[in-house]
Parts: structure tokens; C-alpha cells; sequence
């Protein structure tokens, strides 16, 4: 099959399982703003990033090296499988030793009373993605994306049986994802047969040792992606200013205001979950360098498209999706949401850089771009959020994540060149910092301005689109 239509083909399907599935989960924000007050909503907000924190350490990047060596046909498939196994409970029985003794750090006094919880959290997540990861990486797709839809659905239940129904606040969320993701992970098994790949006489310690070697650049990689995001809701809510309001109510609503660019990312993840598959299976063909060249630009421009989109209908899309009826502090939230947008499609771009790194084996390059990220976050973070409060958190992701572009734009064509269009990505970046402004600032005409600056996006990048679009459609 050509590679444009394979994938489009895993893009697609992705899309079917993935779309409704992601909508639900963002949708669920309405009942979480209905349900938790600003204190246990800046829990939960900060409970969630622990979880992605504590993941990829203890299941050691787990999601990187499964695919990368599941995928390739060098590797016996029952030994890739029974490996990651043995090596994801090992992580998991030492996690359940070190939660306790983070609980005691005076900055993570919220993990207190949610000890127990967070570690069962953190082992469901890890088996259902190694389950996940290993059907992927043998191609079942379809099987995948029905399972993202299923899990939804029992997740979407869930919080609404013990949220909504018995009003069991943090306790009822976390307990929604723990029996979730326990379902997801028993369905992938019996259904794939995955019984047939874990066997104990499969253990291959060399082959443990190969991947921990290919993964160990990419777990702190994972982990300063997850403190880059996770920092500064621990500066917002330990910090002290005179200049503006921090704290668990801050917390929360820069919780809630990172809902919404979620959107882009959900798109994002569609793809990349396709991509991510082409990039290792085509990484020795001959015309390489053009087919990410032409992907690169229309994912590019699908981006630049989506969020300026969004933008146009954040006020009331934050409106619909965050409910203020019941807290009406929540009503701000669409201030502190059009510069996260942008910070959210460049964490996008950077995803997709990061599997050049993957696929060609230069895992140590995906380390120290992301340091660059994780040390420009936390510097800007210590100076704009006394000044700036949320607003200074938002403006701190996005230079951490734009600085980190450069860097692997720069860097990542190195070892697979590609051309790449610098001028219409600065100038597509420009204008939705003027819309951003447009929509914090409210002046005279800014409907009108948002409007405008939207076809001005969609002018710049139809191009990129119609020539992929040819690609997929021409017949060899």
C-alpha cells in the first residue's frame, strides 16, 4: 500500500475510535466545574500531573520503547511482550514504596489521604497501556480504537455514577480512571489474546537491557514534558505575590483553562498515534526525507488551522464547556486559554519532531531539547507568575515549547534533512498572538478582527493541505 494512504488509512481509524472518545473526556469538564468546588477541582488538577509524572519513571517510558521494538520484525513479539511485562511490575512494585515518602515533601501535601489511590492509578494506567502499546505495535488498529471508545464510555459512566451520583469529589474520580482503564486492560488481553505472548520462559534479559538502553534518554525526556506542565501549577499554588491572586482557586482555573486547547492536542495525538507507526516502519526507505517533508507540512498547517479555529469560538466553546452556574469564579477561564492554544500546537510540532529522534535512535537529541523546554519553564516561571499570575504561567509554556521547536527544527533535519517553511511559520505564529491579544483585551470591532485574522491563517496554509491531499490521492 502507498505510505500516504496507509497513513491516512491508521489516521482514520484512529480518528473513528479516538474523535467521540476524547470529546466525551473534554466534555466531562462540565461536570467536574459543576460538581467540585475550586479546592477539590486544584486537587485533582494537580493529582493528574503526578500521575504522568510517576508513569514514565516507574514504568521506564514504557509507551516509547514497547512500540519502537514491537514494530520491528528483528524482535520476537512473545519476548518484546513478556519483557515490558516483567519490567512494568517490577516499576510498579517500587513505585508503591517511594509514593508514600513523596507525600511527606511539604509542596505535595496534596498527595496526603490519596496515597493508596494514586499508586492503584498509576498501575491500572500502566497495564492498560501495556496492553495498548503491544496491539499497536502488531497493527491492530481497529482493535485499539474500539478499545479508546469502549474505556471512554466506562470512564464518561463512572464519573457520573460516583461525581454526579454519590458526590465522592477527588475519591470519585480517581476511582472512575482506576476501574476504567482495569476494564480496558482485561478487554485488550482477552480479546487480542494476549495470554499467548506473556510467557515466563520468553524473559529475555538482553533483550530488557537493549530497551531500558534505547529508553533510558527518553525518561527524563517524558518527565520534564510532564514537569514543564506540572511546575507551574506548583508555583501557582505555593508562590506568594502582591501583584495578583495564586493558589488552589489559580490552580484550578489554569486546570480548566488547559481543557480547552486540549482540542488541538486531541487532534495532534489522532495523527501522531498514526504517524508515530509510519515514521519507525519507513525509516529506511529511499524517499524518506519527502514523505516527512509533505506530512510535515500538512500536519503543520492542520494545526495552524485548528487553533485559529479555536480561537474564534473560545469564549463561548469555554462558556458551554466550563460551568459557572454553581462557581462563578470559573467564569474567567477564556482569559487564560488563547496563549495556551498556541503552546499546545507547538508541544504538538515538537511531538512529531521527537519521532525523527525515535525512529533514527537519537534519543539522547529528544533529552536535551526537552532540558531546554523543562529549564526555560521553570526560570520564566519563577519570574512572570508573581508578575502576571496565570497569565505568566501561560506565557512561560509557550516560550518553554516554542524555544524547543527552534531547537529540534534546527536540529532533528539533521538526520532526516526535510525542507521546512520558516517564514509562514513565523508569520502563522504571529497571528495568533494577535488574536490571543484580541481576545484577552476586548477592544472595539474584536469579533470582526478575530474573524479576519482566522481566513488569514486558512489563506497561508491551504496550500500544504492540497498538495498532501494530491499525494494521497495520485495512483502509482
Amino acid at each position: 500500500m502507498n505510505k500516504y494512504k496507509k497513513l491516512a488509512m491508521n489516521t482514520g481509524v484512529f480518528a473513528i475510535g479516538s474523535f467521540g472518545s476524547k470529546i466525551l473526556v473534554i466534555l466531562l469538564t462540565r461536570l467536574y466545574s459543576r460538581h467540585l468546588d475550586p479546592t477539590n477541582s486544584a486537587i485533582k488538577e494537580l493529582l493528574e500531573p503526578t500521575a504522568l509524572f510517576l508513569q514514565p519513571i516507574f514504568t521506564f517510558a514504557l509507551q516509547e520503547y514497547l512500540i519502537r521494538f514491537g514494530l520491528d520484525k528483528n524482535y520476537d513479539k512473545r519476548e518484546v511482550f513478556t519483557t515490558s511485562g516483567a519490567i512494568t511490575l517490577a516499576g510498579m512494585v517500587l513505585m508503591a514504596l517511594f509514593v508514600p515518602i513523596l507525600s511527606l515533601i511539604p509542596a505535595m501535601s496534596y498527595l496526603r489521604g490519596y496515597v493508596i489511590l494514586l499508586t492503584v492509578y498509576v498501575t491500572t494506567s500502566s497495564l492498560r497501556m501495556l496492553c495498548q502499546q503491544f496491539v499497536r505495535s502488531r497493527d491492530m488498529v481497529k482493535l485499539f480504537s474500539l478499545d479508546g471508545i469502549l474505556a471512554t464510555l466506562t470512564l464518561f459512566l463512572f464519573n457520573l455514577l460516583f461525581i454526579a451520583g454519590f458526590h465522592w469529589g477527588v475519591t470519585g474520580f480517581m476511582l472512575a480512571v482506576i476501574l476504567s482503564d482495569l476494564l480496558s486492560a482485561i478487554f485488550l488481553f482477552a480479546v487480542a489474546d494476549l495470554g499467548k505472548f506473556a510467557r515466563p520462559e520468553c524473559f529475555n534479559a538482553a533483550l530488557g537491557k537493549e530497551m531500558m538502553h534505547y529508553a533510558a534518554p527518553l525518561i527524563p525526556t517524558i518527565v520534564m514534558w510532564t514537569v514543564t506542565s506540572f511546575s507551574d501549577r506548583l508555583f501557582i499554588e505555593n508562590m506568594k505575590s502582591d501583584r495578583v491572586e495564586l493558589g488552589k482557586t489559580s490552580v484550578t482555573l489554569y486546570g480548566y483553562a488547559n481543557r480547552i486547547p486540549n482540542l488541538i492536542s486531541m487532534v495532534s495525538t489522532i495523527f501522531f498515534q498514526a504517524w508515530n507507526m509510519s515514521a519507525i516502519t519507513e525509516n529506511e526507505s529511499a524517499d524518506r526525507s519527502e514523505f516527512y517533508e509533505k506530512v510535515y507540512n500538512a500536519y503543520e498547517a492542520i494545526l495552524f488551522i485548528a487553533a485559529a479555529g479555536l480561537l474564534l469560538i473560545i469564549k463561548p466553546l469555554s462558556g458551554f464547556l466550563v460551568v459557572s452556574d454553581n462557581f462563578k469564579v470559573y467564569a474567567d477561564v477564556y482569559l487564560y486559554t488563547p496563549i495556551l492554544v498556541s503552546a499546545v500546537l507547538f508541544m504538538s510540532l515538537n511531538q512529531f519532531l521527537g519521532s525523527i529522534y525515535s525512529a533514527t535512535k537519537h534519543t539522547k537529541n529528544s533529552f536535551w531539547t526537552a532540558l531546554i523546554a523543562c529549564s526555560v519553564n521553570i526560570v520564566l516561571n519563577f519570574m512572570l507568575i508573581p508578575e502576571w499570575g496565570i497569565q505568566g504561567a501561560s506565557i512561560a509554556t509557550f516560550l518553554s515549547y516554542y524555544v524547543c521547536f527552534w531547537a529540534r527544527i534546527i536540529d532533528a533535519r539533521y538526520y532526516v534533512p526535510f525542507r521546512f517553511n520558516a517564514g509562514r511559520s513565523l508569520l502563522n505564529t504571529a497571528i495568533l498572538f494577535v488574536m490571543a491579544w484580541d481576545i484577552i483585551s476586548a477592544p472595539k470591532l474584536w469579533v470582526l478582527w478575530l474573524i479576519a485574522l482566522c481566513a488569514m491563517v486558512i489563506i497561508l496554509n491551504y496550500k500544504a493541505l492540497l498538495l498532501t491531499a494530491n499525494k494521497l490521492l495520485r495512483r502509482k
